[in-house]
């Protein structure tokens, strides 16, 4: 029954663009599957979800790095970076990203997902990332690599391959 219903979960995440608990709610007693608030809260935890911002700038739920390749992962994480990310700037072994309201915890989760070895470690608020790095020069390395990714995710539709 839990991985029937996290199958249609995974199924109306990947066909709707579902910004709320309850809008997934609604979608899965219409599909016949009861569930309660608590229910829900726990399957987004256990599916690994997580809300960006939609190209109509609206949230939704999507899902972070259940079985899918490095490459689409990273492909993934560089469009919520360049989705999320208002500015970033380094001052000495410190980067400070800021983010789009409510988009901080997500750009941590993608910074961490980088696996940059020199980072020691990221604090996410509600708009604002403090990355702490071994060396200022970890530091500048890493917003260059950052900006990198956000440029590469400009180049590269969902859906689509690179010409690169």
């Amino acid at each position: 029954m839990k991985s029937n219903r996290h199958d249609r979960i995974l199924e109306l995440v990947a066909t709707h663009d579902i910004e709320t608990q309850e809008e997934l709610a609604t979608l899965l007693k219409e599909s016949g599957v009861k569930v309660t608030q608590a229910t829900i809260s726990r399957d987004i935890r256990e599916l690994n979800l997580t809300k960006i911002t939609g190209e109509n700038g609206r949230q939704k739920y999507i899902v972070l790095g259940r079985g899918d390749s490095e490459n689409d992962r990273a492909g993934r994480y560089a469009r919520m970076l360049k989705e999320a990310v208002v500015s970033a700037d380094t001052a000495k072994n410190i980067m400070v990203i800021k983010t789009n309201p409510g988009m901080a915890s997500v750009v941590g989760a993608a910074i961490d997902a980088l696996g940059l070895t020199s980072l020691v470690g990221c604090l996410a608020g509600d708009d604002t990332v403090f990355c702490a790095f071994k060396e200022d020069e970890d530091a500048v390395r890493a917003l260059e690599e950052l900006r990198e990714k956000m440029d590469a995710a400009a180049d590269v539709k969902p859906g689509k391959k690179s010409r690169r």
